[in-house]
Parts: C-alpha cells; sequence; structure tokens
C-alpha cells in the first residue's frame, strides 16, 4: 500500500493565521516546523484518495508526486475523498476540488447528511458520488454548523484502510477499535493535545482536550505503546509541544517507540 502524509496539524495548521503562541511564533521563525492540516494520500485497490479534505488541498496534492495531473489538461489520478468526519477543516477542501469531473466521496451517512450543502453548491460543477467507509465510530462530536443535528456514532470515525488505521480525532478507544489496531500494521491517532489541560491552560478554551473530544497524549500513549505494528501521532494543535522538534516530549514516545508523523512522509504499507 501506498500511502504519503500531507498534513499532520490540527484545525489551523501550524503557524495559525490568527495566533502568536509560541508554537505559531516557532513555526513563523523556522519554517521546518509548519504544518498542514492532517490528511493522507493513499493508493487503494481500485484508485488514488485523499483523506480529508482540507484547506491546504490543492498545496497537498501537488506536493504528492503520484497525485499530480497528467498528462492530458484535465488527468487527474485522483478518485476521490475519504471523510473521518464532517469537521470544516476536514471537508471544506471539497469545494477546491470543483474543477474535477467527477469524484467518489467515502464517509458515514451521518457524515453524509451534514454535507448535504456541499453536494447542492457542488452539483453545477461535477458528478459527486457518495459511498460508506470502512469505520469504527470514535465519537459522537458533531461540528458546531451541525449543533442541531441528532445525535449519532457515526460524527468521528477511525477509518481501516487495509493494512492502516487512521484516527485523527479520538474521543473514545472502544474495543472494536483495539481490535482493529491490533490487526494494523501502521495506525496513525488523534495527537492533538499532550495532555488533558493544555486547551485551558494555554488559554484556548475553557474545557479539557476531553471535553473537546481529544483523547490526550498522556491518556493513549502507553496503550498504543502496547500494539505490535508502527504507531505514529498526527493531527497537532498548534499549542502541542510537539510542534517544537526540541521539546522533551519527543524523547519520552521515542522511548515507548512511538512517532510523530511529519508532513511529506512516505510510509510504504
Amino acid at each position: 500500500m501506498r500511502l504519503q502524509v500531507l498534513g499532520t496539524a490540527a484545525g489551523g495548521g501550524v503557524p495559525q493565521w490568527n495566533c502568536a503562541c509560541p508554537g505559531c511564533s516557532g513555526a513563523r521563525a523556522h519554517p521546518g516546523r509548519r504544518r498542514r492540516h492532517a490528511s493522507l494520500a493513499v493508493q487503494l485497490d481500485d484508485g488514488a484518495y485523499v483523506v480529508n479534505a482540507t484547506p491546504d488541498i490543492a498545496e497537498q496534492i501537488e506536493a504528492c508526486a503520484w497525485l499530480r495531473p497528467g498528462p492530458g489538461p484535465r488527468e487527474s489520478p485522483l478518485k476521490g475523498v475519504i471523510l473521518t468526519d464532517a469537521e470544516l477543516d476536514h471537508t471544506i477542501g471539497l469545494l477546491r476540488l470543483r474543477e474535477a469531473d467527477a469524484l467518489e466521496v467515502r464517509s458515514t451517512p451521518v457524515v453524509r447528511h451534514a454535507l448535504r450543502p456541499f453536494a447542492e453548491l457542488l452539483r453545477p460543477y461535477l458528478q459527486l458520488t457518495w459511498a460508506d467507509a470502512d469505520t469504527v465510530p470514535v465519537s459522537g462530536k458533531r461540528p458546531r454548523y451541525a449543533a442541531g443535528s441528532p445525535e449519532a456514532a457515526g460524527w468521528v470515525s477511525a477509518l481501516r484502510l487495509g493494512p492502516l488505521v487512521y484516527a485523527p480525532a479520538m474521543g473514545v478507544w472502544p474495543d472494536e477499535l483495539d481490535e482493529a489496531f491490533r490487526q494494523a500494521a501502521c495506525v496513525i491517532v488523534d495527537g492533538t493535545f499532550w495532555d488533558d489541560e493544555e486547551p485551558r491552560r494555554t488559554g484556548i478554551s475553557a474545557r479539557t482536550a476531553t471535553q473537546m473530544g481529544h483523547l490526550p497524549i498522556e491518556a493513549t500513549m502507553k496503550r498504543l505503546s502496547k500494539l505490535p505494528g508502527r504507531r505514529l501521532y498526527t493531527h497537532l494543535n498548534n499549542t502541542n509541544p510537539l510542534v517544537d522538534p526540541a521539546a522533551e516530549q519527543h524523547k519520552v514516545l521515542a522511548e515507548l517507540g512511538i512517532e510523530v508523523a511529519a508532513d511529506g512522509m512516505v510510509i510504504d504499507l
């Protein structure tokens, strides 16, 4: 399986345009620390897909040699998008893909329902088809724009993609996910916050990481270290100390055999 990490940041990227926290300031001073929104490029049996359509999707496609168009003017290897949730940070890039002739979007039914306005906007531009994704529910957190929608298990999911399990957001770690992780050759999971108090300590929220729908790294790293496959964290918030390559937290993870995913990383499975 061919896989390239297209981005590893949580909402807003690193740096965020309206933030001067140490993580964002460090990324401005050291461009190598910049991170685009969390996404993957994957080559499946039936074609090439991106996992989540982020605001950075055009630049992310350009950064992946095997996703670039050609040789014809409108020939693209990209078949579609697979979604983990309906958050704007993971779906707004669908609008940027309006130049496509056709596009398949795989998601859970509740995510598909939430994105009906996107489907209507794109209808005059391209042929958009929908299919189900192979998922494990990991949170019932709804996007803010869908706060009035019914509660459902499929709002946030871990994706099973052959030997890979990808879960950039995890509110819970259910037994079904644990089984999927143990069968995977590689798992890439939610590393949004290092500890539960990080959002409140840094002033970005009055809620804890768990209350925001993200299991913090401190709560998952030991459990993750016991899995047999390759293990990586992604979806780092700008407040996460891991955005600084000199942070001591990198050593903590390395001792557990866990990696921090990097933009542009290629993983062969």
